[in-house]
Order: structure tokens, then sequence, then C-alpha cells
């Protein structure tokens, strides 16, 4: 009995308290907002598009986009890579991650010496190695300047030259 006595002195007390305060807060708002005026500009008029009627007749649907081709030009008969021909074992690897390691003379034939991850070949002029059709064209003390065809963006074949410089050796002490 005593609890509830207890409640509902408080809840009176908060009750009185309350309408001061929500009074007060009601005239604050009153003053702070007496000299606003809300002013909301008008919507831009909407022009409406023009409607284009599109009569097909003979014209290529543009909803289906298998029908759009590229420009075919007429081709100049330049270098391309030959496909038939077998693949080297260098020609797995980018040639980024080939690197020249030594270079041997056997007679008048030099034989650059690239590794390829953990394996070791000897490649001579002619050789192709790369993944971009790269033809070896010299070996020189250090470095292996090589060929390739690459497609451009219209699709034909273009050359360009690449080299392979001699990697130096770390010494361990």
């Amino acid at each position: 009995m005593r609890r509830s006595l207890i409640t509902l002195v408080i809840l009176a007390f908060l009750t009185a308290c309350g309408s001061d305060v929500n009074q007060d807060l009601k005239q604050w708002m009153k003053d702070t907002t007496k000299d606003l005026k809300g002013h909301v500009p008008p919507l831009p008029e909407i022009k409406p598009y023009p409607v284009v009627s599109y009569e097909a007749g003979e014209r290529a649907d543009p909803f289906k986009p298998m029908n759009i081709e590229t420009e075919k030009k007429a081709s100049g008969g330049g270098t391309k890579p030959n496909f038939d021909r077998p693949k080297e074992p260098l020609e797995a690897y980018p040639l980024e991650s080939l690197k020249m390691i030594g270079l041997l003379e056997k007679g008048k034939t030099r034989h650059a010496v690239l590794r390829a991850g953990t394996q070791v070949y000897q490649v001579r002029v002619g050789n192709y190695i790369g993944q971009n059709f790269g033809v070896i064209t010299s070996i020189s003390e250090n470095e292996v300047k090589l060929k390739e065809l690459v497609q451009d963006s219209t699709g034909d074949w273009v050359e360009r030259t690449s080299t392979l410089q001699l990697q130096e050796q770390e010494t361990k002490k």
C-alpha cells in the first residue's frame, strides 16, 4: 500500500512539472519560428520530348545486338602468326617470367641460357618464346632481342620488339 502511495505522489509531481515544461517548449517554438516564412519555388516546366516514329522497313532491328557487326577492313595481307607450327616449350610462359641467366657460344652460334621457373633452357636465334608469338632475332652478351606479334584493337597483327636483359647473379656471403 505504501509503495502505491509513493508511486501516485511521483506521478502527480511529474504531471505537474510536465505541463510546465511542455508549455515552455511550445512558447519557445512559437517565438523561434515567428519570423520564418516558408517558400518553395515552383517546379520547372517539363517540356515534352518530340515523338519520333521508327519505320523499320529495310532497316536493322535496333533491339538485336547480334545484327551489329564491326566494320571489316580489307586485310592488307600483313604479318600473321603461323598457327600450324608446333609450339616450343618456352611459349607456355609469359615473357615477364623468363630470365636470361647466361650466354653460351658453340662455334659461331650463340645460345642464350634462360630460366623459366625452376627449368633452364638454351635458345638461339629463330626460337619462339613467350605467349605473344615472340621469335628471337638476336642474342648479345647481355640481352636477347625478340619480335612479338600482338593484335591491336581492330584485330590486325602488329609487330613489337622486346628484350630480355641478363640478370645479375647475387653473391652469397
